[in-house]
């Protein structure tokens, strides 16, 4: 019965005059969305609101999925649209409303009213009286509760009159691309993708970098990540994966460094080709899933021994998060499945018995006077054979 939806922004409402840019960025990733889905739709932006109208048969269902998906919308309300034909007319499609949306009508409800339109003859407390009277005499079960109705019935008259009730969750943030660009550190484990995921929802368009270190990992191992990345690229858009292949660096820094050191030293040589990357693509930083004391390369002391090796800022949406917190976000945006499954990553086949907690810098950048000989020219072989895979 639904022929159109409400979409619903918060934060976008407090933007000053640049509010525009963001309607504008939301309803081209509200297009962008549509068209994955069955059906056409008309997106259109008037009097500070934004309304999808569908111009032929849709699947109701994969449409609301859909718009669930685009960062910047709050809620995705149903509608109706009533042409101005007189109250009486409007009065049946308000009955008839309720009689199709609510079989049970064992319900308390209220009537909000809003005249958008002044030359409207009734003001809105005239049109809350009529119609709740008029709900009331053809459903006598029913019962008004102003305070916390179970149906809160919203009649809008603008150039049509629009009735909906329902209001369904959307993912809330700011449109993607209005905040940047930045490059993912991805793995196949929970915390990244949730970590890609949590600043798209900021606005920011994001790229990746996964590390594969073949034969030690498996074409499974990489076939898990991009399944991944699609997983986030519903609600992001196209994600340019760049994968890396990491083996040769590893075995040379698991030859000439102190094992204790592996991890922080490999992580190292990762963020510098990530951000090498990063640079090339016209990122503005760096995204990982890292949270405060969760293993032993993410100690205090060894956040900022990879941080030194950066000059872009390094975003860790994550950083005071629980583990279980983690989990909840990656179950609601489907990661955690994929996230488990046993396919090693590059950086669990060397970790050490005992890494260090506490690296100390000026040790750290000793021993890597060790991979001299070598490193550099391994670095750029890894960034000469960056396999791109362009993951929707």
């Amino acid at each position: 019965m639904f022929t159109a939806f409400l979409i619903k922004y918060a934060e976008i409402g407090v933007k000053g005059k640049n509010r525009y840019l963001f309607e504008n960025a939301l309803v081209q990733q509200i297009k962008y969305a549509l068209k994955k889905c069955d059906g056409e739709f008309a997106v259109r932006k008037t009097d500070g609101r934004i309304y999808v109208d569908a111009v032929s048969d849709f699947d109701y269902e994969e449409t609301v999925a859909g718009l669930q998906k685009v960062f910047g919308i709050s809620g995705v309300c149903p509608m109706v649209y009533v042409e101005d034909e007189g109250f009486e007319k409007l009065g049946d499609a308000v009955v008839s409303y309720i009689d199709r949306v609510y079989p049970d009508k064992d319900r308390s409800f209220k009537v909000a009213a809003r005249r958008a339109r002044k030359n409207y003859p009734l003001n809105s407390m005239e049109m809350n009286a009529e119609l709740g009277g008029l709900i009331l005499d053809a459903y006598p079960e029913m019962r008004v509760d102003v305070h916390k109705p179970d149906i809160l019935l919203n009649v809008e008259v603008r150039d049509k009159i629009y009735i909906y009730s329902e209001t369904i969750p959307g993912p809330g943030g700011m449109p993607i691309g209005t905040g940047g660009k930045a490059m993912l550190l991805l793995s196949g484990g929970i915390d990244s993708p949730v970590a890609g995921w949590m600043i798209a929802k900021r606005g920011v368009k994001i790229d990746a970098v996964y590390f594969h270190a073949p034969p030690y990992t498996s074409e499974r191992a990489k076939q898990k990540v991009v399944d991944l990345a699609r997983k986030i690229a519903a609600y992001t858009g196209p994600i340019y994966l760049h994968v890396i292949n990491f083996t040769d660096i590893q075995l040379y820094i698991y030859d000439k460094c102190p094992h204790d050191e592996l991890t922080i030293i490999m992580r190292r040589y990762m963020m510098r080709i990530a951000e090498q990357i990063a640079k090339e693509t016209e990122c503005l930083g760096l995204v990982t899933g890292e949270s405060i004391g969760q293993v032993a390369s993410q100690t205090m002391n060894s956040l900022m021994a990879t941080n030194e090796v950066c000059e872009l800022p390094v975003y860790r949406p994550l950083i005071a998060f629980d583990k279980m917190d983690i989990v909840a976000v990656s179950e609601k945006i489907d990661t955690y499945e994929t996230s488990i499954q046993p396919y090693e990553d590059c950086c669990t086949i060397f970790v050490a018995k005992h890494p260090v907690t506490k690296p100390n810098l000026n040790i750290i950048r000793r021993h890597e006077h060790n991979l001299d000989e070598k490193i550099d020219e391994l670095v750029r072989t890894a960034l000469d054979t960056d396999e791109v895979i362009v993951v929707r």
